[in-house]
């Protein structure tokens, strides 16, 4: 569910249909199967599809405020896999992926209308069967025990929300009679990057030792923001994401330290997440860690 201004519903335009079906007709086909559902058209947007996630645009008077208004990418309706796609050698801010999601966005709403679509624009899902591996990667490093790297300020907010609660709101505004675009994220400040490895550490028994490690440090060493040490990045507007409009709407978030127990509970149980090549990319070598650990001296 992706939010821009729709123009109309076009599927009730035979010319403007026989035109898109002449040129992709399985959407097309798609599209028309869709749009016999008696109520909500649903389309799930990660918030990239906004410029303000990638720190290029500002929200009126609280220029570090990313809220449901802010404005989206130019992906157009009729984006294919190309488009937006940055050259080889590309060093710059990479909007390839914000853009094929505001397109998508684009694409439902100019189908739909957007009284029949619900968009949610979630942030970092995090909980119980998650195949990315962000917060298993840090439930197994806490597991291990001993002293372990903890990234940047223990105080700086972070807004990672559990699936169920994500899921919850989906359930519910399918059975709405209305329309909207809703930034499906945890309330702003209200835990912290120390709150989370906490949670981490007491879950899998309490035998890891936290040691900040400064930004500047991390870079340094080659760090590999996001993804070296899940969910630690620099960039001030990640977790700057304005959620009022959806919890009005019934997004209830749960406490992290609920789904941090949850997933450890899952992981124990025998839980296997999907098969997801991303996996992989999550954690820094023991090797890597022990280094930092080294330089910080303590």
């Amino acid at each position: 569910m992706h939010g821009a201004p729709g123009r109309g519903d076009p599927c009730r335009d035979a010319d403007h249909e026989q035109g898109i079906a002449a040129q992709q007709p399985d959407r097309a086909a798609g599209r028309r199967m869709l749009n016999q559902a008696p109520n909500r058209i649903g389309c799930k947007a990660f918030l990239h599809s906004r410029r303000g996630q990638l720190g290029v645009q500002d929200s009126g008077s609280r220029p570090d405020l990313l809220t449901e208004d802010s404005e989206v990418l130019d992906g157009p309706p009729d984006a294919d896999s190309d488009y937006g796609r940055l050259p080889e050698g590309w060093n710059g801010l990479d909007w390839y992926y914000g853009r094929q999601k505001a397109g998508a966005e684009r694409a439902t709403t100019t189908a739909f209308g957007n009284d029949r679509t619900v968009i949610l624009r979630p942030g970092v899902i995090l909980g119980p069967g998650e195949y990315v591996g962000r917060l298993p990667w840090w439930l197994n490093r806490a597991a291990r025990g001993g002293r372990m790297i903890a990234p940047g300020a223990p105080d700086k907010p972070i807004q990672p929300i559990d699936v169920r609660d994500v899921a919850a709101l989906a359930l519910d505004q399918a059975a709405t009679d209305r329309g909207g675009a809703y930034n499906c994220v945890a309330p702003i400040g209200r835990e912290t990057m120390s709150d989370l490895l906490t949670a981490c550490v007491l879950a899998t028994g309490g035998n890891a030792q936290l040691i900040w490690a400064p930004d500047k440090m991390l870079l340094d060493h080659g760090v590999q923001q996001w993804t070296e040490l899940p969910l630690w990045r620099t960039h001030a507007g990640v977790w700057r994401i304005e959620s009022t409009r959806a919890q009005a709407a019934g997004l209830v978030c749960r406490p992290l330290s609920e789904t941090v127990r949850d997933t450890w509970a899952w992981l124990r149980d025998g839980g296997t997440p999907v098969e997801h090549p991303r996996w992989a990319e999550h954690g820094i070598t023991p090797e890597k860690e022990a280094v930092i650990l080294a330089a910080l001296g303590r």
